[in-house]
């Protein structure tokens, strides 16, 4: 399935020589621009093409370039996709880590700069699954080398909690009981109680924080949801704010 970027900027100032659209298409990409304030739904044609990315060209202006984001997100077809905001250097102070935006980049720069960072957000997004490898989300899990990744940052786990995680992200959007991920993970013939998988998915979580999208289905089990999935249990106990105690 093909797929695009999308450039959006002042009408006038989309096709400038050092602008986004014209450094992407200088590298081979397909990018389709789009007005500040134009809908969105008019960069999808019959060709099925998917947007891999959003440049919002901001200029002088982040807080028109937050507006904007928050405009074109409302079409179902780019509200999950990667948003970078193109700033002047003077502008840099301005672009707020909340505004929505998943990156940022400075202009004018070099085009292999402004395509590195899309590949990067795309690569953050991805998702796949090897006999060897699979990536959730954010957290890449190794079987051949025994190892977790969350953000490219390598996480200690026990035996059990490898074997564990492992598994669910392997059968990503099924629903296991406790006595089920026994028997999967632990085997036949272990002798301990479900208390045990609550356990170690206790630890997973603190170990993993908000990377691990492992859901808790009252009654029937875990689940580690899929991109498409929704809700998700709140924080942790020790994680939620206190309620103030009254006299």
């Amino acid at each position: 399935m093909p797929a695009f970027v999308v450039v959006i900027g002042h009408g006038p100032d989309l096709e400038a020589p050092e602008g986004a659209a014209t450094l992407l298409r200088a590298l081979g990409a397909d990018v389709r621009t789009l007005d500040l304030w134009d809908e969105g739904a008019s960069l999808f044609d019959d060709d099925g093409a998917t947007a891999r990315a959003i440049v919002i060209e901001a200029g002088e202006r982040p807080d028109l370039a937050v507006a904007a984001l928050r405009a074109v997100r409302k079409n179902e077809q780019l509200a999950e996709v990667p948003a970078i905001v193109a700033v002047s250097p003077r502008q840099i102070g301005r672009v707020e880590p909340a505004s929505g935006f998943d990156d940022f980049i400075v202009m004018p720069c070099p085009p292999s700069e402004l395509y590195a960072r899309i590949k990067q957000l795309e690569w953050k997004r991805s998702e796949f699954a090897t006999e060897e490898r699979v990536k959730v989300g954010r957290i890449v899990v190794d079987r051949a080398a025994h190892e977790v990744l969350v953000d490219g940052r390598a996480i200690v786990l026990t035996a059990k909690e490898f074997a564990l995680l492992a598994f669910l992200a392997h059968n990503r959007g099924r629903v296991f009981s406790r006595d089920s991920l026994l028997a999967r993970v632990w085997g036949g013939r272990y002798e301990g109680g479900a208390r045990t998988v609550d356990i170690h998915v206790r630890r997973l979580r603190m170990k993993l924080g908000d990377a691990f999208p492992l859901e808790t289905l009252r009654g029937a089990g875990y689940k580690l949801r899929t991109p498409g999935d929704g809700g998700g249990e709140p924080p942790p106990r020790s994680a939620q704010p206190q309620k103030k105690r009254t006299k």
